[in-house]
């Protein structure tokens, strides 16, 4: 446990040097700077508390005690400016930092009027004076971290639908893996709050140290972050092709609020584009977008998106990769000596990851597995 600890304090202020020598930092970056300062001193600070050095230097005991209520708002700021395109931080978002103040604040006469002597004593629960202040800071977090959890996954999932609604493509703009440190930070407080709960609440003694599975998951929340800003360099690189995004989708959304379109206009621009889809096949263009599919049909991209989603009952995403799946499927019937990534890439898809994906949720089985079916069918004929 302790080579692991350590070595997770060590990447914590790893990742915070590879992001404060990153080129063309923006509001993200420094956000995840703070929060892994914070995380790597939360790890220091627990390792020390384990070495027992708050015994031998009792000045350190509960510097780091209300850091954990930093968790949840920092978790929430980066995913908000990760889906936003602010230079600097908004002036309300400044008070989801209140609580973790206001709790050092009022652990000021603690740090500075206690004897060093009484500070060993209310660490050893010898002094009771910040007994019930540490309970409330323990729910205070867990509820914390928990709520804001839910939050950002909320935020993940609006974005991730108008994500579907604008393009028929993910790579590039996927957000899969803020979704997943969003989970795993959910993960961490999910799992405090039961093992409390089962200790605190309702007595039940653990033969090992609980904080120790708390902090496993933190440590495994850093080497995830670590594993995957160096391997898929969404975190330690600048992606254009998200800011684009999403500025496309906010654009699109500030700018059409209103489709104003009539049931029999929106039937006949429906098969107008059903037609332009079998004919034109805009859909071999692996980039294709909302906007660019309403400039062929000579409509506004809200009024495209309305016509898809009332008629065609799905996203814009699933509406145009259905068709791509069709072509898959006529081109794998006629070229039999193609491999199957070559047709995917010739249908439009731009990955073997996100055909193999797309394939699987409209049909419920693999393109191979679709194909062998189709061969048997054939033989049975």
């Amino acid at each position: 446990m302790e080579v692991i600890l350590i070595s997770s304090i060590f990447l914590s202020f790893f990742i915070v040097f590879l992001l404060l020598t990153k080129k063309q930092k923006v509001l993200t970056d420094r956000i995840l700077v703070i929060w892994f300062v914070i995380i790597g001193i939360h790890l220091l600070g627990f390792y020390f508390n384990q070495k027992g050095y708050w015994e031998i230097f009792p000045h350190l005991v509960g510097i780091t005690a209300p850091m954990p209520l930093l968790h949840g708002p920092m978790l929430f700021l980066y995913t908000l400016y990760s889906l936003r395109n602010d230079r600097k931080i908004r002036a309300i978002d400044y008070l989801h930092l209140i609580p973790a103040l206001a709790s050092y604040l009022y652990m000021l006469p603690f740090f500075f009027f206690y004897s060093v002597e009484e500070k060993r004593m209310v660490d050893n629960g010898k002094i009771q004076d910040y007994s019930v202040f540490s309970i409330v800071l323990l729910v205070a977090i867990l509820i914390s971290g928990l709520i804001y959890s839910i939050l950002s996954y909320r935020l993940t999932t609006k974005h991730q639908n108008k994500i579907d609604n604008y393009f028929s493509y993910s790579e590039g703009i996927n957000i899969k893996w803020l979704r997943n440190c969003i989970l795993s930070i959910g993960l961490v407080f999910f799992s405090a709050t039961i093992i409390y709960i089962l200790r605190d609440a309702l007595g039940i003694q653990f033969p090992f140290n609980v904080e120790y599975i708390i902090y496993l998951i933190i440590i495994g929340f850093v080497f995830y972050i670590g594993y995957f800003g160096i391997k898929q360099e969404n975190i330690f690189t600048n992606n254009p092709t998200i800011k684009s995004a999403v500025e496309g989708v906010s654009e699109s959304s500030k700018k059409y609020k209103n489709s104003g379109l009539k049931s029999e206009d929106i039937t006949e621009l429906y098969k107008n584009l059903l037609k332009t889809m079998v004919d034109d096949k805009p859909y071999l263009d692996s980039k294709l977008s909302l906007s660019e599919l309403a400039q062929i049909l000579k409509i506004s991209p809200n009024q495209l998106s309305q016509i898809i989603n009332q008629e065609a009952k799905v996203n814009f995403h699933d509406f145009v990769n259905n068709y791509r799946v069709e072509e898959f499927i006529q081109k794998a019937s006629e070229n039999k000596n193609f491999s199957l990534l070559a047709l995917a890439l010739d249908s439009g898809f731009n990955s073997k990851s996100s055909f193999n994906t797309i394939f699987k949720k409209q049909k419920g089985i693999t393109p191979s597995q679709y194909l062998s079916k189709q061969v048997q069918k054939d033989l049975k004929t």
